[in-house]
């Protein structure tokens, strides 16, 4: 399977306890020329379609009975690693979120998105990218890296494998800044900062976006303090927010 191939339209599978939720995303994806290949009622049921139906974006509520959408997006992922995992939640700040992130999953939607913005979110993690809304994200990974006590004074040696150049790129990654944005910051063309992050992802086995800033947090490359508003690079080229 490869999400994302060219004049192929995504297939999806829906997963969530709930028939109505279930139907109604499946008439606002099959109205938009998105093939919805299948559903799921509970974690359990999500493992076996995924590994039946071989869809390019699984989209995985959280809550459910038998096995949570956690667990399952974790052994989705072990087995199907080209799979994309979009959550379903109801609360932007949901506890599951933030370790969802972190084992893999592409990104989070709330369970009143917009149809057109789930649409485009589909459309997007299946082609390899992380759906980030940048606030919400990061506000979600500062509160759980600081409950956690995941948050590092000093990074870590396993990022002595990056450049310079690379550490400062995955320290913005970590503000949420996009590739474009990237470009304006560091004054590099896209194409370079697509190359310095695919070299990122590469030697810190990095899935996508996703898994690289809860990382900038966790290694202490941004780090959370108080929920105050805009970042800006410390010393040691940390990142206080």
């Amino acid at each position: 399977m490869t999400a994302g191939a060219p004049g192929r339209a995504p297939r999806v599978l829906i997963a969530d306890d709930q028939t109505l939720i279930r139907t109604g995303f499946r008439l606002i994806l099959t109205a938009r020329g998105i093939d919805v290949v299948g559903e799921a009622a509970d974690g359990a049921e999500a493992v076996a379609a995924v590994r039946e139906l071989r869809p390019d974006v699984v989209l995985m509520d959280i809550r459910m009975p038998v096995m949570d959408g956690l667990e399952a997006t974790r052994r989705i992922l072990e087995r199907t690693p080209d799979c994309r995992v979009l959550m379903l939640t109801t609360f932007d700040l949901d506890r599951y979120v933030y370790e969802a992130l972190s084992i893999g999953a592409g990104g989070f939607l709330l369970k009143d998105v917009t149809p057109e913005h789930l649409a485009a979110a589909v459309r997007l993690v299946c082609t390899g990218d992380a759906l980030l809304a940048p606030q919400i994200t990061r506000r979600l990974v500062e509160r759980y890296a600081a409950e956690a006590g995941h948050a590092a004074t000093t990074p870590p040696a396993d990022l002595a494998a990056l450049t310079p150049r690379e550490r400062e790129v995955l320290t913005l990654m970590g503000r949420g800044l996009s590739n474009t944005e990237l470009a304006t910051e560091l004054t590099l063309s896209e194409a370079t900062v697509k190359s310095h992050v695919a070299r990122i992802f590469a030697k810190l086995s990095l899935r996508d976006r996703a898994q690289a800033v809860v990382l900038a947090y966790e290694t202490g490359l941004v780090v959370p303090r108080g929920g105050a508003g805009n970042c800006a690079i410390g010393p040691r080229g940390a990142v206080d927010v």
